[in-house]
């Protein structure tokens, strides 16, 4: 390897500026230095992606100084503008950005508000407030990487400070004379005088490595989306919801349906979420206590993370990925932590429910595929896409509702014998929302359109649950207003008693018969 390579090698890694500067610093080197590095050929050395990774775990907050280092650290876990950055580019590799058209506009609004007025005629519910937004990817992505940031940052304060722990404690003082030349090519980084710390360090790089994961996963679903409410909860601060067309467009072509019927559909997805979630105050400060409940809950089994941590090629944010995915280094959930996730799953499952009711209901006099894209959207939801499925490693939960058909089947029922007051009128306390039927009682009798008469599974009050909501909602308030979508608290939250959290069996409604009508 000669030296004009390592000339190339450093613009490379820095760009033209630093990189030259980096070759002045390589040019003043000892002569035996410089052999020694030309001899140990292009293997010797990281690639330049990996450099450019450890330079954006020390830039993304301006890690000049000590100062800034700890300013980073302390705005939290997650660091949300690197994985803008990072999810920016993903949606760019992914495909060219689409433009909201003229024409593409002109079809959402037209489909927004033909889907408003169909809904008029079978909920209840008022309008959320506000206008349905028509957004690109990059749009959504701006609007809904916070409320990701906020779900995950319990789960990722927990690994950084595994991590600190593992490699301050357990790697002991074998790696520590190395830190500030570890990631050093032919010229050493240059880094603030405390990242030479161990611990420091790690929490830095598991918050970059986090980042860079959550931004590449935000990037690829923001391909997926197609509207803000697809994952069963609001993500963003405009309460009416958004559509973005180009995902929309794509979609209908999959399918070989009509654009205009899948966004008229759509449409009337997200506007159905958008009453439901205006209407009922409490419900989204209950997903969120929910989540915080079983993030908080979560342990990290250090020796797996030391394993992850030996296996690194390097400790750079792409080497250590594996040791701030749950999927690797999570200890096995708690009782407390079980509870929260089937109380999640059945909130997740009445909301899809009423949703796929009240959508059904309004669309299918207007809509000719209905039943074909109500299929699709349940199957989607059931199995989750590639992109949500990374998100659910990172934040160690799934968003995904697995006994939709049943409590479709539920709200429909409740529509049958006392019409959409009764149905609606359900959600005025938690208290008052019907049950799943519990694990013990036969699918085939719990939800057969033929069966009758409700059962008192179906039709009963929620069980009492043994979470604390006063104390949940209280810790939820007290760590501020993040600005998240949907986090208006209000309404019954002061006595909001206990929600659906009977346990469920979580496999079952998968194949079920799609339902009555």
């Amino acid at each position: 390897m000669d030296e004009n390579a390592i000339h190339q090698w450093l613009i490379q890694c820095f760009g033209p500026v630093q990189g030259e500067a980096a070759w002045a610093q390589f040019s003043q080197l000892p002569e035996e230095v410089r052999d020694q590095i030309l001899s140990q050929g292009a293997a010797g050395l990281p690639k330049p992606e990996e450099v450019q990774s450890l330079v954006k775990a020390f830039s993304a907050g301006g890690l000049n100084t000590a100062g800034d280092v700890e300013r980073t650290i302390e705005k939290g876990p997650v660091n949300t503008d690197l994985a803008k950055s990072i999810a920016a580019s993903t949606i760019a590799s992914e495909g060219a950005e689409g433009t909201v058209t003229a024409d593409e506009a002109q079809t959402a609004r037209e489909a927004i508000s033909a889907s408003g007025l169909w809904l008029d005629a079978v909920s209840d519910f008022n309008p959320a407030p506000g206008e349905t937004q028509v957004l690109t990817r990059d749009g959504w992505l701006e609007n809904t990487i916070e409320a990701w940031a906020q779900f995950a940052a319990p789960v990722v304060q927990s690994m950084n400070d595994a991590l600190s722990s593992v490699f301050s404690e357990r790697f002991g003082d074998s790696f520590e004379s190395q830190v500030s030349g570890m990631f050093a090519g032919p010229v050493p980084i240059p880094i603030p005088e405390n990242l030479k710390d161990p611990g420091t360090l790690m929490k830095l790089l598991g918050n970059t490595s986090f980042s860079m994961q959550l931004g590449q996963a935000a990037g690829k679903l923001a391909k997926e989306i197609r509207g803000s409410y697809d994952q069963g909860i609001a993500l963003q601060s405009n309460p009416a919801g958004a559509l973005i067309p180009q995902n929309i467009d794509e979609y209908a072509t999959s399918l070989e349906l009509d654009v205009d019927e899948v966004m008229g559909f759509l449409a009337l997805r997200e506007q159905a979420y958008a009453r439901l979630y205006a209407s009922v105050p409490w419900l989204m400060p209950r997903f969120e206590a929910l989540i915080g409940k079983y993030a908080r809950g979560i342990t990290i089994d250090l020796d797996a993370m030391e394993d992850q941590l030996r296996d690194a090629t390097d400790m750079n944010p792409e080497s250590i990925a594996g040791a701030v995915n749950l999927t690797n280094v999570a200890a096995s959930d708690t009782p407390e932590q079980k509870e929260a996730l089937h109380s999640l799953a059945d909130m997740l499952a009445l909301v899809e429910g009423w949703v796929d009711c009240v959508v059904w209901r309004a669309g299918m006099a207007h809509i000719p595929h209905i039943e074909q894209l109500r299929e699709m959207i349940r199957r989607e939801r059931a199995v989750g896409g590639p992109a949500e499925q990374t998100f659910e490693s990172l934040i160690g939960l799934e968003l995904r509702p697995k006994r939709l058909r049943e409590a479709s089947q539920i709200w429909e029922r409740l529509t049958v014998e006392g019409g959409q007051e009764l149905r609606d009128s359900k959600w005025n306390h938690p208290d008052m929302l019907p049950s799943l039927p519990s694990e013990q009682v036969d699918d085939t009798a719990a939800t057969s359109p033929d069966s009758g008469a409700s059962s008192q599974a179906d039709m009963g009050y929620a069980t009492k649950s043994t979470i604390d909501w006063d104390a949940e909602l209280s810790n939820l308030l007290e760590q501020g207003d993040t600005g998240q979508a949907g986090s208006e608290r209000g309404g019954d939250q002061d006595d909001s008693g206990d929600g659906q959290d009977k346990p469920s069996d979580d496999s079952s409604g998968n194949d079920a018969d799609p339902g009555t009508k």
